[in-house]
């Protein structure tokens, strides 16, 4: 069984969606797929056929994988959580001490993680180090580009 994960409501619909139209619309396109290159001739020398099922094996590992997410999901009821701390859900904005540039991250599940939102996992190395922290708390963290300083500036949800 794989590890429980946090998701906020529009994530788990997200995901929810996303495995409802992989078995219905994602698993007609792969049998139409299969059906026109079997009507091509000789499956023994059929490449497209080869590749129509391998798409399909693909298109099914997928299903799964969503499957087991879904299993170990938990929904987080974000109007009990504390926002004295930074925690999963939380919008956390930051300062970095070098530069004084400020960013505003929600720290989500890996699955819900989308830069361009400004989601970042709770398993990346910023949010790693901002878990637990509360608003004021200077912390150098460890990133690929070397060791970075930032202060916690607000927290809400």
């Amino acid at each position: 069984m794989s590890d429980v994960a946090y998701f906020t409501k529009e994530g788990l619909e997200k995901l929810k969606e996303e495995l409802h139209y992989l078995k219905t619309e994602g698993r007609k396109k792969i049998s139409a797929a299969i059906a026109e290159a079997r009507d091509k001739g000789d499956l023994s020398e059929n490449a497209e056929y080869d590749a129509a099922k391998e798409a399909q094996g693909l298109h099914e590992t997928k299903i799964a994988q969503l499957g087991n997410i879904l299993a170990s999901a938990r929904l987080i009821d974000e109007s009990k959580l504390d926002t004295s701390k930074v925690l999963a859900l939380s919008i956390v904005t930051i300062k970095n001490i070098k530069n004084g540039a400020s960013m505003t991250y929600q720290l989500v599940s890996e699955n819900e993680a989308d830069m361009k939102t400004g989601k970042i996992s709770v398993k990346s190395p910023i949010a790693k180090g901002l878990l637990g922290k509360s608003v004021g708390d200077v912390i150098a963290i460890d990133v690929p580009a070397g060791k970075m300083e930032f202060e916690v500036l607000e927290i809400s949800r």
